[in-house]
């Protein structure tokens, strides 16, 4: 009778932690889904993936980095992508966020970062930074508008 009650018990608990876990995963709110596009952003980037400007931008884009003369459309965005990764890889980096608003469809993320990226010599370089992101929800889930920032 005892091994039952402990294999009832068992079962009682995986139960609770599997319907608790589906909860959690349904109930994400919105805060948390933006969170999770900034995260797949720059994990993008330093997985080496080379299609993340296509699949996370929307088409209106337009996003001012620190040290870039204008803010630069999706395309110029693409191109400047290629170059950089023809001069090193990100290896690593940290998020830290700051401050996320959402209001209907459209969200702000205020974050600071830290980033390592290795030259095509070996070397490697870390800064520190920080970033606005603008994201719009759309069929495919948060997509970013812009952004504002960079090293400081």
């Amino acid at each position: 009778m005892t091994v039952l009650k402990r294999l009832q018990f068992a079962v009682s608990v995986s139960a609770l932690l599997w319907i608790g876990n589906a909860i959690a995963q349904d109930g994400r709110d919105d805060h948390t889904n933006v969170w999770i596009a900034v995260e797949a952003q720059w994990d993008a980037e330093e997985n080496g993936d080379k299609k993340w400007i296509d699949r996370m931008l929307m088409d209106q884009f337009y996003g001012w980095t620190k040290g870039t003369p204008a803010p630069r459309s999706k395309s110029s965005t693409r191109k400047w992508d290629r170059f950089n990764d023809e001069q090193g890889e990100m290896v690593a980096h940290e998020l830290y966020p700051l401050e996320i608003v959402v209001s209907g469809d459209t969200a702000m993320a205020h974050y600071l970062y830290s980033s390592a990226r290795r030259s095509k010599d070996g070397k490697v370089e870390t800064s520190h930074g920080r970033y606005t992101d603008i994201l719009i929800r759309t069929g495919d889930g948060w997509r970013f508008l812009g952004w504002h920032g960079g090293d400081d």
